[in-house]
């Protein structure tokens, strides 16, 4: 579709002034030729790790700034919606950089009514420093150089141009050139034979930037086929080591930032940090691999308002060393471990877990360990959510650039809605050549997680993909999970009982096995009046499978109740004569309604395929 709006009349190539409206087509301009660009970006992303998103990253950062960002009655107005809207939707490393240049182009820019060319150029060089102080060790030879030499090219070039389009034109040189020089300034680069990609990102933001100001036009076009992020495997890129595991973003809100002493704070806990913003808002960027202790510093600093952690090993990985042709993917409501995760390169997509006023995400930035004492002294007890719908199309998106079969195992779709988000995002973006399945567990915790472990290890094996999705869901049917429940409090409190039933239940000290039915709704197994009645029905109940159709695996998984897990262990040695797949303590979203102190075993009875 080609949309190109004449909204300047076609005199723009002549202004020497800037006023709010040509400010802000200008900024429009810009971020449509980035997000053009995207996939090309993407090709060549190698630096700071070569994850392969540097051109989604900044297509959201300007995205935001396309759909936020407000035409108001002064530049100054204007270029504050801009930056406010850049800073809000910044995504990695490049983008959150890019929006702090634009923010400092706000705070440096005069309240005059128009902005001239020797008020941009001063305006663009005192923003660089802003930039600079975003970043807590800035890497000369990429982005942060093109836009200190493109500002100094300017500012050197404003007595010597009429009009902006010429200052623009004379200035893009200085830019293009800074851009080839990264090849050869950074040796991961060089080895790659490419550009820094988030400076190439912003010097298309600059061409689409003079474009207006040349025409007076905004080019919209938009290529469906540009929508489909490729991948070019001739492109041999220096992946390097991936020291911090993931790319870890927030967005933070207070009535006072102290943004030096934040990033003081931050620094210790990984690389490759930048915090951008004002007193107001911050928007920080760090690769950490405990993303979880960077929210423990940030719930304490204000309201966070946005927050992500991309895997970046596993990005790398699927770009650069596939092992299996089938992707494998599934929710962390599947209590498997990282381990098992990272041996058959498995995809987890983390729910959402409300705590605080803050959407926190399971087993990423809220660990069992931590989630389990904060929860005992929580007033406001936490809730989960399923995935939002447009980071799962993202997200499945990101993995369909590098796999044509991709097998997704979901928590049962009687618990959540996140087998159903799934699905929808399939239908949005399958496409030719590409094949998916959506797996209902009707399970969940380390029920889930055996199915998960199965289904990889069938991969592993070279299991045809139709054989695979067969034999999954033939084993839910005889894979379960025993959940021993001690206290139905927890039950009570995250709306799972009613407080009525709940209190009834309590006053008699029952203590429930749950199990989940064969559509995938919880279910009291048996009934018991203390723990140890409660431990010897959960153990009659597992005998009495394995009696009938033979356990061939189990695992055990507790919220944070390690000795009570070593005592199932033994006993279920004892019952079962092996060892389990792993024990590990439970899903946050799982535990806050089963309860600290809780232990399941999960079990499956494999029959031949």
């Amino acid at each position: 579709m080609n949309k190109v709006l004449d909204v300047d009349g076609g005199r723009t190539m002549n202004i020497s002034t800037l006023d709010s409206e040509r400010l802000y087509n200008s900024f429009l301009s810009g971020a449509h030729e980035v997000i053009k660009n995207k996939n090309s970006l993407n090709e060549i992303n190698v630096f700071p790790v070569a994850d392969g998103d540097t051109g989604s990253n900044l297509s959201s950062t300007m995205h935001a700034i396309i759909m936020d960002a407000k035409i108001s009655g002064s530049v100054k107005e204007t270029m504050n919606s801009i930056a406010d809207a850049a800073l809000t939707g910044a995504r990695g490393n490049s983008g959150i950089i890019i929006a702090q240049y634009i923010n400092g182009i706000f705070l440096s820019l005069m309240d005059d009514e128009m902005i001239t060319i020797s008020s941009f150029a001063e305006t663009v060089k005192n923003a660089v420093p802003y930039a600079y102080q975003a970043i807590s060790n800035p890497v000369e030879g990429t982005i942060i150089t093109v836009i200190r030499e493109w500002a100094d090219a300017v500012y050197s070039h404003k007595d010597l141009s009429v009009t902006f389009s010429e200052l623009f034109s004379k200035s893009l040189i200085t830019a293009n050139k800074s851009l080839e020089a990264t090849t050869s300034r950074l040796k991961v680069l060089q080895d790659s034979k490419v550009v820094d990609s988030g400076a190439k990102g912003f010097v298309y933001f600059l061409q689409g930037f003079a474009t207006f100001l040349h025409t007076g036009k905004l080019d919209l076009k938009v290529s469906e086929e540009q929508e489909d992020l490729s991948f070019n495997e001739e492109l041999i890129h220096g992946q390097g080591e991936i020291r911090h595991r993931y790319c870890t973003e927030a967005l933070l809100s207070a009535d006072s930032i102290d943004l030096e002493a934040l990033r003081s704070e931050l620094a210790l806990y990984g690389d490759s940090l930048i915090v951008a913003g004002n007193n107001h808002k911050a928007r920080i960027h760090i690769h950490a691999n405990a993303p979880e202790q960077v929210f423990q510093v940030l719930r304490k600093k204000g309201i966070i308002l946005q927050q992500k952690a991309d895997d970046m090993i596993r990005q790398n990985e699927s770009a650069f060393d596939r092992k299996y042709a089938i992707a494998l993917i599934t929710d962390s409501i599947a209590d498997v471990p990282q381990e098992i995760l990272d041996r058959y390169q498995v995809h987890m997509l983390p729910l959402n877990l409300n705590f605080d006023n803050t959407s926190y995400l399971d087993k990423v930035t809220m660990t069992p360990e931590l989630f389990y004492p904060l929860l005992e002294v929580a007033v406001e007890y936490p809730k989960s959510s399923q995935p939002n719908p447009i980071i799962v199309e993202k997200y499945l998106e990101t993995v369909l650039v590098h796999y044509d079969q991709v097998i997704v195992v979901t928590v049962a779709k009687e618990q959540s809605g996140t087998n159903s988000v799934f699905r929808n995002a399939v239908s949005k973006k399958l496409r030719e050549g590409k094949k998916i399945a959506i797996i209902d567990s009707k399970r969940n915790s380390g029920a889930q997680g055996l199915l998960v472990m199965k289904a990889a290890e069938m991969i592993a094996a070279g299991t045809p993909f139709d054989e695979i999705v067969s034999a999954i869901e033939k084993l839910r049917d005889r894979t379960n999970i025993f959940v021993s429940v001690n206290n139905l409090k927890y039950m009570v409190r995250s709306g799972r009982l009613s407080k009525v039933s709940g209190m009834a239940a309590m006053s008699i000290n029952l203590k429930p096995v749950v199990s989940i039915d064969a559509e995938g709704k919880g279910s009291i197994a048996e009934k018991a009046f203390s723990e140890k009645g409660n431990e010897k029905k959960l153990f009659r109940l597992l005998g009495k499978i394995n009696t009938q159709e033979k356990v061939t695996r189990y695992a055990i998984v507790h919220a944070n109740n390690p000795e009570k897990a070593e005592v199932y262990r033994k006993r279920s040695v004892a019952l079962l004569g092996k060892e389990p797949e792993y024990i590990m303590n439970i899903s946050t979203i799982v535990g806050m309604s089963a309860g600290v102190g809780t232990v399941a075993i999960s079990y499956m009875c494999e029959e031949e395929l």
